[in-house]
C-alpha cells in the first residue's frame, strides 16, 4: 500500500499550498484569427468556431491572482478552490489552470468527450418527451443552452488478488420406483482458489458530484481511454481531484470483492445449495492512477428546488427525473373531469330519449 501513502503525502502538501497559490493559466488561441480554440467532440479534434479552422491552436501562458484576467477581455473569472477548467462569463473563452492540471494534479489518462451540446439536448428531449406533467419549459432551448460539460476528476484502481473459498454443496436427487417416491442428497466439499486481475475499477473523486449519480454514470468504454493533454479541456469545465486515492479507496474494495465473490460463485454452479465455510481475496499488488471522464449537467431550477441531470459524455447515458407541475396536473385532472362529465351527459340525454 505504500503507494496510496505516497500520493496522500502529497496532497497534504499541495492542499496547503493551494491556499497561497496564484495560478497561472493557459489559453488556447488560434494562429488565424486569435479566437479561442476548442476541443470538439463532433470533430474529434481542436475547433476554431471563429474562422472553422482545425488544428490551428496555439497555447499561450500568462499569470493571474486571486481572480484571473481573461486573456481575451480581460474581465476577472472567479476561481473555485478546485478548478481545473472553466468559462470567462463575459466573452466565453475557455481557461485551463496550470497548476491543476500538472505535478500531482495531472491526469494520467483521460476520455475526452464524444457527444456534443447539441447531440445532448436531442437525447434530453428524446426521453423526457412523454414526461406531459413536466413544466412547459423543461426542454426549452433557453433551459437547455445552460448545459455544462465538465470533466470529472476519477481515480482508477488496478487489483493483482488471490481469491479462495471453501464451502459444502449439496445436491438432491427424486425418483418414483412403483408407489415409493425416493430422495437422495448428496454432499460435496467444494474449494475453489483463483487469481483474478481487476483493472481501471473507476472511482469519482469529486465531492461536488454525487458518488450514486456518478456510478450510474458508468460503464464507459474504458478502451478509449488515453493518455491525457490539456487541449482536451479547452471548451469545458474540469475540477482536480478533491480526495486522494486512499480517501475513496473503500468505494474501489467494495466493487472488487463482489466481482470476486461473484467470479467465484459461478465457478461452483449447479449445486442446489451451497453453505459457505470461508470465503477471502488477499490483493497481493495494487495500483491507483488519476484520470478524467467526461460528463455533461443539466440543472432544472423549480419551485425553489434544483433538478439536477447528468449525461454520460461518451455513451449518452442519462441520470435524472423530471420534475412534475402541480398546475399541469391539476388542469389534465380538470380538462378529464370535464371530458367525463360531458360524456355521462350524453348518454343520459341519449337514454332519456328511449
Amino acid at each position: 500500500m505504500w503507494l496510496f501513502k505516497c500520493i496522500q503525502g502529497s496532497c497534504v502538501s499541495i492542499d496547503k499550498a493551494d491556499e497561497r497559490e496564484e495560478p497561472n493559466y493557459m489559453f488556447f488561441q488560434c494562429r488565424n484569427c486569435g479566437g479561442n480554440v476548442v476541443y470538439s467532440p463532433e470533430k474529434h479534434g481542436m475547433f476554431c468556431p471563429f474562422c472553422g479552422s482545425e488544428k490551428s491552436h496555439q497555447r499561450s501562458d500568462a499569470g493571474s491572482g486571486k481572480l484571473t484576467l481573461c486573456p481575451n477581455c480581460g474581465g476577472e473569472v472567479p476561481v473555485e478552490k478546485h478548478t481545473s477548467a472553466t468559462q470567462c462569463p463575459y466573452c466565453d473563452s475557455y481557461l485551463v489552470f496550470n497548476e491543476r492540471v500538472e505535478g500531482v494534479y495531472a491526469p494520467k489518462m483521460i476520455i475526452p468527450f464524444q457527444l456534443g451540446k447539441d447531440v445532448c439536448k436531442k437525447s434530453i428531449r428524446e426521453k423526457f418527451k412523454n414526461s406531459i406533467f413536466a413544466p412547459s419549459d423543461f426542454l426549452s432551448e433557453v433551459r437547455l443552452n445552460s448545459l455544462q460539460g465538465i470533466y470529472v476528476p476519477y481515480w482508477f484502481y488496478d487489483y493483482d488478488t488471490n481469491c479462495y473459498f471453501q464451502g459444502e454443496g449439496t445436491r438432491v436427487r427424486s425418483w418414483r420406483s412403483g408407489n415409493m417416491e425416493y430422495t437422495e442428497t448428496s454432499f460435496y466439499a467444494i474449494r475453489r482458489e483463483m487469481d483474478i486481475d481487476f483493472r481501471k475499477i473507476p472511482v469519482d473523486a469529486s465531492e461536488q458530484m454525487p458518488d450514486d449519480v456518478m456510478d450510474l454514470m458508468a460503464p464507459f468504454r474504458y478502451d478509449q481511454l488515453m493518455a491525457f493533454s490539456p487541449e482536451y479541456m479547452s471548451g469545458f469545465y474540469g475540477e482536480k481531484y478533491n480526495m486522494d486515492a486512499a480517501a475513496v479507496e473503500n468505494r474501489a474494495n467494495v466493487v472488487m470483492k463482489a466481482d470476486a465473490a461473484k467470479l467465484l460463485r459461478e465457478s461452483y454452479a449447479g449445486y442446489h445449495a451451497v453453505s459457505p465455510i470461508k470465503q477471502d481475496v488477499v490483493v497481493r499488488r495494487s495500483n491507483a492512477e488519476y484520470g478524467l471522464l467526461p460528463v455533461w449537467k443539466y440543472i432544472y431550477h423549480y419551485k425553489d428546488k434544483d433538478y439536477p441531470f447528468y449525461v454520460n459524455g461518451q455513451t449518452g447515458k442519462i441520470v435524472g427525473t423530471a420534475p412534475v407541475s402541480a398546475a399541469k396536473v391539476w388542469g389534465y385532472t380538470a380538462t378529464l373531469w370535464g371530458c367525463m362529465t360531458i360524456i355521462l351527459l350524453l348518454l343520459s340525454a341519449l337514454l332519456g330519449s328511449f
